[in-house]
């Protein structure tokens, strides 16, 4: 049998343990066509002809900072990519159309010390909070994020137009990944309300705005940036990473008065050869947020596709220690 060029996806059986952040390639189970693949393979052999893949699952490091979860993660063995900078349940429920969204509760990984922020990082389509724990642990390392506490929601179960209609985890429903298509306004607004209602317990608890940021992958960062800058409060900074602008069209009109997060900081991170959330989709949603005066910072990693790399969730580690420093005692 011929075996195809490239890196493969590996059965969890055979992918051997990775003790190096530094030399791996993020490619996490919320890779998009991964996530379609087992529940609606009938639905989407055409789309899934198209996609290469390159994700082995392996058990998280067992000696990973305190407070982290074991949890396994999508992991290839590449190098870490270069880039260019360019500029236990609970139960929720939210009005919709149809029907009320259950929802489970976060999993939450406490600051290792004194809590002075919190990080909320939403996943992608079909992945669930546990998908971005060994991220957390990536990113806690370094005692500079001792303070910060990290809230990794899951997306409720929905239907989901190109899964044929079948419920899959997810922020919103997506009907095609055309240029331009119908979004799903409503399931946005609900899961962006969510999120808000996330900040505002944090702020209940006593943590201050400016001392939280919202970050999140594909789906899930697309939410972090609509969720982030529609916020009543000025929140801390915004991590889009393989994501979009959402309802750019209307974005003006969710906007609340007085534009209290004009100034807050946001980053964005992308793969020049993602084939699932194209690359100038995120350049054109740069570029519409930069028209309108937000403060983005955008970083080209090349030769990733749909996935998260070291140096790019090193750079998300030094951008949230440089929101939200250290407070000491």
């Amino acid at each position: 049998m011929e075996v195809p060029s490239g890196p493969q996806p590996l059965h969890p059986s055979i992918a051997e343990p990775v003790s190096s952040f530094a030399h791996l390639m993020f490619n996490l189970r919320h890779a998009f066509a991964l996530s379609l693949l087992l529940p609606a393979i009938v639905y989407l052999v055409p789309l899934l002809l198209n996609l290469t893949s390159s994700s082995a699952r392996v058990e998280s490091a067992p000696n990973g900072p305190r407070g982290t979860a074991k949890d396994a993660t999508f992991l290839s063995s590449r190098s870490a990519c270069s880039s260019d900078i360019a500029s236990d349940t609970a139960t929720m429920s939210a009005a919709s159309s149809a029907s009320s969204i259950r929802r489970i509760a976060p999993l939450v990984i406490p600051a290792a010390g004194r809590h002075t922020a919190t990080v909320v990082f939403i996943h992608g389509l079909g992945d669930t909070g546990h998908g971005w724990a060994d991220a957390v642990s990536f990113w806690r390392t370094r005692q500079s994020m001792n303070e910060i506490k990290f809230i990794l929601p899951h997306a409720p179960h929905i239907p989901i137009t190109m899964n044929g209609g079948m419920p899959m985890p997810g922020w919103f429903d997506i009907k095609t990944l055309v240029k331009g298509a119908d979004e799903d306004g409503p399931g946005v607004l609900q899961s962006r309300d969510y999120l808000h209602g996330l900040i505002q317990q944090e702020i209940k608890d006593g943590i201050s705005a400016d001392r939280i940021v919202l970050g999140g992958f594909s789906q899930g960062g697309a939410m972090s940036i609509f969720a982030g800058l529609t916020a009543p409060v000025k929140i801390g900074g915004i991590v889009g990473l393989s994501s979009w602008l959402l309802l750019n069209q209307k974005f003006k009109d969710y906007v609340p008065d007085g534009n209290i997060n004009k100034d807050t900081p946001i980053f964005m991170g992308h793969g020049d050869r993602d084939p699932l959330v194209l690359y100038d989709l995120a350049k054109d949603s740069e570029k519409a947020l930069g028209s309108m005066g937000y403060s983005v910072t955008f970083k080209t990693y090349r030769g990733m596709q749909h996935q998260a790399c070291a140096e790019e969730l090193g750079d998300v580690e030094a951008f949230l220690s440089s929101r939200l420093p250290p407070k000491g005692h």
